[in-house]
């Protein structure tokens, strides 16, 4: 099995109206990729950190193997979430992907 983590930093000139839409949006979008995308283990995102969090959004997932996660990044409805639902929002992003 495969761990994929992302925290993404939000845009700094979001207000915190649009951030909150923003971390509904990604969540949504993002964890409705399971049973789409093949190889997804689990899809969960996290956007309520405490308040000494220096990150806004995590997304936790996990696939069957290496070849299952590269498939998700060029899939297209992981690309289709990935441009119109996060990049648009996020500032900063930070991956960690690790054999479990």
């Amino acid at each position: 099995m495969v761990r994929h983590i992302i925290l993404w930093t939000l845009k700094d000139e979001l207000s915190a109206e649009e951030k909150a839409a923003a971390k509904k949006s990604i969540k949504e979008g993002l964890e409705g990729l399971k049973g789409k995308v093949p190889g997804i283990i689990e899809i969960k995102v996290h956007t309520e950190g405490l308040p000494g969090s220096n990150a806004d959004i995590m997304l936790d997932s996990s696939f069957e193997n290496e070849d299952a996660l590269k498939g998700y990044a060029v899939h297209p409805e992981h690309v289709s979430v990935a441009e119109n639902i996060v990049r648009p929002f996020s500032k900063t992003r930070t991956c960690l992907d690790f054999e479990a």
